[in-house]
């Protein structure tokens, strides 16, 4: 069976991001998704289309083919008073490199990334800690399978809306979600 939209996949792959190995799966537990519904990038899944279990690729994603470009807006220096716990600024958060989960005006979180702290502020960097980043994929494809409603449950649902993919997703649900 090939990779394809509505499959199950499992891969095993590794991540180089300038020269070091940034991220990969571990020996007996590929990663394991749904091809086709956004959970990995595109790109990513657009070079392991049509692939089958046993083929190996290498592909390279630049920035804008990943996380995208560094944005410098998201940038920011924050005072320093808003990382006080119970009256105390909180030193031990204020770490350079240290990840921070916030909040913005609208109670989206997200998390920053320490990079810089001053008397009275902290420059908080809120782009994915890939963005910039020119990604070198080395994949080998484990095993493709169709998708049942245990990988449905597992993963979260078909992303279709519905909300009952066991159910044959009644009430809106598109032909290729993989659940009916």
């Amino acid at each position: 069976m090939k990779v394809e939209n509505s499959k199950m996949v499992s891969v095993h792959y590794t991540l180089t991001v300038d020269g070091q190995i940034a991220d990969q799966s571990r020996e007996g537990q590929p990663l394991q998704f749904i091809c086709g519904t956004g959970m990995l990038l595109p790109k990513f899944e657009g070079a392991i289309m049509g692939k089958e279990p046993g083929e190996k690729v290498s592909f390279t994603l630049a920035p804008a083919d990943g996380y995208g470009e560094i944005i410098p807006e998201a940038i920011v220096d924050l005072p320093k008073s808003i990382f006080m716990i119970d009256g105390k600024v909180a030193d031990e958060l204020l770490t350079v490199g240290n990840i921070i989960p916030m909040a913005d005006a609208q109670g989206n979180r997200m998390n920053g990334i320490v990079k810089e702290v001053a008397e009275e502020t902290v420059k908080m960097d809120f782009n994915h800690p890939m963005a910039g980043k020119t990604l070198n994929f080395d994949v080998e494809v484990v095993e493709v399978r169709d998708v049942t409603p245990e990988d449905l449950a597992s993963q979260g649902g078909c992303g279709c809306g519905c909300h009952d993919c066991e159910g044959g997703c009644e009430g809106g649900c598109d032909s290729d979600c993989g659940c009916n």
